[in-house]
């Protein structure tokens, strides 16, 4: 368990503005902390935080986390100003889920206070705590709140708890430590919604969702002798459906589900002519190292990357790519 930075809640509470800020594609995680962070700061403080979630960013599915915490969302303008960035779960800068306009200018001298858990984080903000061995970066946001004192109220509990219930997958990974159940159990004593974030995180699904899940489950097959299993999705059949490049997240737990496979791969394209890659273990093989050969990151047993170019083609570069990896191992 890594030490919370000595200056974090200070630097925290000193912007009278600051903007939250996510990655690219928020998940519930990413979500869960954003929004806790938001409500403990402006409990603290008094004053209002915004979040900077540009249109199209919240999958149908997580629209319930903004219903439990209403933002004010933070324009470009509002975002260039900004003397303070609060970044939440997300690697490297370029990553950041800012408005078109902002989203690759590095040029802008914000103070960023990077918190996260992947391992692949490029440590890019004045402050940054990073912890590696956190299940998820709600469970960070958690400590946080308990070392600051801050009033965990049954709202930020229950979004908390869908952050680390989400990134654990209902706590069957490798990433639930002791840790992970001990800040799950404060959460519960808090007020946690346990049966609502269940309902909403994997029984509650629109019918677009259950359609884009038909496609996956139809274009998943094994590969390589059964040690890799992948599917697919293409732009076409994404936007068919009714769905977005928002509502592409835990699908690639379809083609994980399959026995034997020791990688997995889930190609998307929710944005025309870019493929967004999903990678899973399920043994001791690791994905991070795979990832990373693409410009991707993550964590050792889920990483992801992005190739600017179509379904199609991303599959042919990839898999030959994952094969010879494996043959390497």
């Amino acid at each position: 368990m890594s030490e919370i930075p000595t200056d974090l809640v200070d630097s925290l509470l000193r912007e009278p503005s600051p903007v939250v800020v996510g990655h690219v594609t928020p998940d519930a995680d990413c979500l869960a902390a954003m929004l806790a962070l938001k409500l403990g700061i402006e409990h603290a403080t008094g004053r209002p935080v915004r979040c900077a979630l540009p249109p199209g960013s919240v999958s149908q599915k997580l629209a319930f986390m903004l219903e439990l915490a209403p933002v004010e969302v933070a324009g470009a303008d509002q975002c260039r100003s900004a003397e303070r960035l609060v970044v939440c779960d997300t690697a490297k800068r370029t990553r950041m889920n800012l408005p078109d306009s902002l989203q690759k200018d590095e040029s802008l001298p914000w103070f960023i206070i990077n918190i996260d858990h992947h391992a692949s984080n490029t440590m890019f903000g004045r402050i940054n705590w990073v912890d590696p061995d956190a299940g998820s970066t709600s469970e960070l946001i958690h400590r946080l709140f308990v070392r600051a004192e801050w009033n965990i109220t049954p709202v930020v509990a229950t979004l908390l708890y869908a952050g680390i219930a989400s990134d654990t997958v209902g706590f069957s990974l490798s990433n639930t430590t002791a840790d992970t159940l001990a800040a799950a159990a404060g959460l519960v004593r808090h007020g946690a919604d346990v049966a609502f974030v269940g309902d909403r995180l994997w029984r509650h699904r629109t019918q677009n969702e259950f359609e884009l899940q038909r496609i996956i489950y139809d274009n998943t097959r094994l590969v390589a002798s059964g040690r890799i299993a992948l599917s697919t999705a293409s732009y076409e059949e994404i936007v068919r459906t009714g769905c977005s490049a928002a509502d592409v997240d835990d699908q690639v737990e379809i083609p994980r589900s399959l026995a034997g496979a020791e990688i997995v791969l889930l190609f998307t394209e929710g944005v025309k002519g870019q493929t967004r890659i999903n990678l899973r273990s399920k043994s001791d093989v690791g994905v991070l190292e795979l990832a990373a050969s693409l410009g991707g990151g993550g964590h050792f047993a889920a990483a992801g990357a992005v190739l600017k170019m179509p379904v199609s083609q991303a599959l042919e570069k990839v898999l030959p790519l994952a094969e010879k990896y494996l043959k390497k191992l």
